[in-house]
């Protein structure tokens, strides 16, 4: 169905761990307009599309934010590999990392889990296209406030 390349399409290399930013960074894979749910909205939009030609731009669009969440938990990882005990307690991680270890675990920066309400897909052309404008515009505000 796909044709998976085995690198990123933006290689990440991170040499300081940041415990720190990791937790702001995290939200973009599993906070309420992260990637996770990006590809979940358009994904699952797809199939009561009644135009054939947005079916395969959301499927496009849905795969190419399963690209994005992928270069958001390499990204993670790195920042947050082999940390020692006294990093995990003095960036505040240690909380995250006794439920997780390092292990990548879809959540919002507050700690917020992820969850299937953070999109809509209704079957109606005209409002799910509204949800996506305005979940991919809050998305791009927040990493331009970021500076992702």
């Amino acid at each position: 169905m796909w044709n998976y390349e085995k690198r990123l399409q933006y290689p990440v290399k991170i040499s300081q761990v940041n415990p720190k930013l990791a937790q702001v960074i995290i939200t973009q894979f599993g906070g309420p307009d992260g990637e996770l749910a990006a590809s979940m909205r358009y994904l699952s939009q797809r199939y009561t599309m009644p135009y054939k030609e947005v079916t395969g731009i959301l499927t496009d669009i849905g795969t190419e934010e399963l690209a994005h969440m992928e270069i958001i938990c390499a990204i993670v990882h790195q920042l947050t590999r082999n940390l020692t005990p006294e990093e995990l307690e003095r960036s505040g991680f240690d909380k995250y990392y006794v439920d997780h270890t390092l292990a990548l675990w879809p959540q919002a920066a507050s700690g917020a889990p992820w969850t299937a309400t953070y999109f809509q897909s209704k079957g109606d052309p005209i409002t799910d296209l509204h949800e996506d404008m305005a979940a991919d515009a809050t998305i791009a505000k927040e990493q331009l406030a970021t500076k992702i």
